[in-house]
């Protein structure tokens, strides 16, 4: 019984996100999302109460390896090796979770003022503190930082860009490491 319900639960955040994704956040109901899935709006509410519950179960639920990640970091020595890898599995989260990214980057405004936002936020306050030196000058600070969101550009706007898809994220990747690269060289 646990499975199915754990299937049911995931059944709603998928169409729930392709909702949210489709028509915004602010513009889903439940009562869309319960009739998209063709169930009652109690048998969603058995589930998730609020439309914030559904969407902080998808975040929780496609997050989970960036919590991993950054506990991972955590325990690594502070090498240029090791930021690098983290660069290398940060960009198979963000690829993995592409469809929640994508909704949080079209629903910014929205997500911000959410509790998904600030835990969000936070999250990636601490990835760039992972790969960032202490005492980092602010050229050094900004390579770090825009290492990181050149992963999260890469990973969506590259998909505008004609070619083979290994090779844009590839090419992404290695932009990515060397700025962090410079950023160690710097300090």
């Amino acid at each position: 019984m646990a499975q199915a319900r754990g299937n049911t639960r995931q059944r709603i955040q998928s169409v729930a996100l392709e909702l949210f994704a489709e028509q915004g956040y602010e513009k889903t109901s439940l009562r869309e999302i319960a009739e998209r899935l063709d169930v009652t709006k109690a048998a969603l509410y058995y589930h998730f109460k609020t439309k914030e519950d559904i969407l902080i179960g998808i975040f929780q639920d496609l997050t989970a390896p960036m919590d991993e990640l950054i506990a991972w970091a955590g325990r690594q020595p502070r090498t240029l090796e090791t930021k690098q890898e983290i660069l290398r599995r940060y960009q198979v989260n963000l690829i993995a979770a592409a469809p929640l990214f994508r909704f949080m980057q079209d629903n910014h405004a929205v997500v911000s003022k959410l509790s998904v936002g600030l835990t969000f936020k936070e999250r990636m306050l601490t990835l760039n503190d992972l790969i960032q030196e202490p005492g980092s000058s602010l050229t050094d600070k900004a390579r770090c930082i825009s290492a990181i969101f050149t992963l999260h550009a890469g990973t969506f706007f590259m998909a505008n860009v004609e070619g083979d898809p290994e090779d844009k994220r590839k090419a992404v990747l290695e932009v990515a490491l060397d700025l962090v690269e410079q950023a160690q060289k710097g300090h």
